[in-house]
């Protein structure tokens, strides 16, 4: 399967660029670049393999309604976005907040080749789900 993931988040003055780092590399595992502006910020790149800790993360909170309906309705052409909260993921927990933070988010973007195989990796990383368990799982 196809996909790029694309992961920023700002690191402010009160920040320590290595924890942000870390909360990054809790999930996904990427390299980083330091972009320099008037708020720095680390972004990195991977492919579909970079979401597996994700996917096992997912399940592990069983939080996988609320990741479901985030993803869907992140939706715009063949991508998804959504935010992780940063300091809850820096002890390895997930959180999507719902609105801005002041420290900031990790902003995730996900970009598959087609409508349909977005629409798979929704499906993989959070499946439909009854009394809270996943109706089907794929194996991607």
């Amino acid at each position: 399967m196809n996909a790029k993931v694309a992961v920023f988040a700002h690191v402010n003055p009160t920040e320590v660029q290595e924890k942000v780092e870390q909360a990054i590399l809790n999930f996904f595992p990427l390299s980083f670049e330091l972009q320099d502006s008037a708020i720095s910020g680390l972004c990195g790149e991977g492919d579909f393999e970079s979401l597996r800790t994700l996917h096992l993360r997912l399940r592990e909170e069983r939080i996988l309604d609320t990741a479901r309906r985030l993803f869907l309705n992140g939706i715009e052409g063949y991508s998804t976005r959504f935010r992780l909260n940063k300091q809850v993921a820096f002890i390895g927990k997930l959180n999507f907040p719902a609105g801005e933070e002041s420290l900031g988010s990790i902003e995730v973007e996900i970009s598959a080749d087609t409508e349909d195989d977005l629409l798979t990796i929704i499906d993989w990383l959070a499946p439909q789900t009854e009394d809270g368990k996943p109706v089907m799982e794929i194996e991607l």
